[in-house]
């Protein structure tokens, strides 16, 4: 029987290099197309679509780009800024576009984490439900502030190999750690969440179909595309399984946030239930910038949008304890 021929080599056609590009092209176009339906900004579409004809024209495997050059290398590819480069080097690192999968509604949190070198399926749960988090940077905050031991099974050498597999996986992912001040102002975080509540209850919202725990495949959860200034946004009510477990799912809002320059960001935005800024919207974390001299302006609370009884978990965050360091980039 005459032996099978060999596969192309990466720089011929159909080789690796092919396949690696053509992929991410192909994620990047989805995502594209995923926000003009949404009602997305024409020319972040447009960046998207140009990132992916730029990285399938491309004469050399995008992978070995970045294992030779980095982040930096990534982002000298015409039509690929920081922020799409950083998108194709968590492809590239985890398999997986978070953002892309948060447009579709199947995030899925437990998938993501059993990327992660020496976690299996049965650990990424446990981390999961015992955390509550749902982004690689949540899970390093929890394995660096000592939360990661209180998972079933995590001893101290299983989340030493935890925080030393998370660094390596996301230093390939993210070229810096972010700043405070690479996030919007909290006025432009709780305009956006005013916009995303009021249109959400008005009905004028796209809504997506959340694939877990939605076994009707009913398009309900409205989602929001918008632009302050240099600064792009997305918001979704969160839909977590503490969100559902607190009777929140209708108030806490997950705002997404980054510029051309800049990876991705997140805050949650809730209706604050105790304290002087009680019956307030407040970012997480991010408490005293919002009222800190008690002084602002009492707002209005809409009442919630009411939850289906089969609302899934689709990866949005949960509002952090306000004393919680700094999410980055999922």
């Amino acid at each position: 029987m005459p032996a099978e021929p060999p596969p192309p080599p990466a720089n011929e056609p159909g080789g690796s290099a092919d396949r690696s590009n053509t992929e991410i092209a192909e994620r990047l176009r989805q995502a594209a197309n995923l926000l003009a339906v949404q009602g997305a900004n024409p020319f972040r579409i447009s960046a998207y679509r140009r990132a992916a004809d730029a990285i399938e024209r491309l004469g050399t495997d995008i992978r070995g780009l970045a294992q030779a050059g980095g982040h930096a290398a990534l982002e000298a590819v015409p039509g690929v800024g920081a922020s799409i480069a950083g998108a194709v080097a968590e492809m590239l690192a985890t398999g997986r576009w978070t953002f892309l999968e948060r447009l579709k509604g199947t995030a899925d949190p437990e998938a993501l984490f059993g990327s992660i070198p020496g976690v299996g399926p049965t650990l990424a749960h446990r981390i999961h439900q015992t955390l509550h988090v749902d982004s690689l940077e949540a899970l390093e905050i929890a394995a660096h502030d000592g939360r990661l031991s209180q998972v079933p099974g995590v001893g101290p050498r299983r989340a030493s190999m935890v925080r030393g597999a998370l660094t390596d996986l996301l230093a390939r992912i993210r070229p810096t750690v972010r700043l405070l001040d690479d996030e919007p102002d909290v006025a432009l975080l709780l305009d956006v969440d005013r916009e995303y509540r009021e249109k959400a209850a008005t009905g004028t919202l796209r809504k997506i179909a959340p694939k877990r725990f939605n076994p009707s495949g009913e398009a309900w959860l409205p989602v929001l595309h918008t632009e302050r200034g240099d600064w792009h946004f997305s918001a979704f009510y969160s839909n977590t399984a503490r969100a559902h477990q607190l009777g929140h799912s209708g108030d806490w809002v997950v705002v997404y946030f980054h510029r051309d320059a800049r990876p991705e960001g997140r805050r949650t935005v809730v209706t604050e239930t105790r304290g002087p800024a009680q019956g307030r919207r407040v970012v997480r974390g991010r408490e005293a910038e919002c009222y800190g001299d008690n002084t602002g302006p009492s707002q209005a609370i809409e009442p919630p949008v009411t939850p289906h009884a089969h609302e899934p978990t689709i990866g949005s965050a949960e509002p952090p304890p306000s004393h919680a360091a700094l999410s980055t980039r999922t």
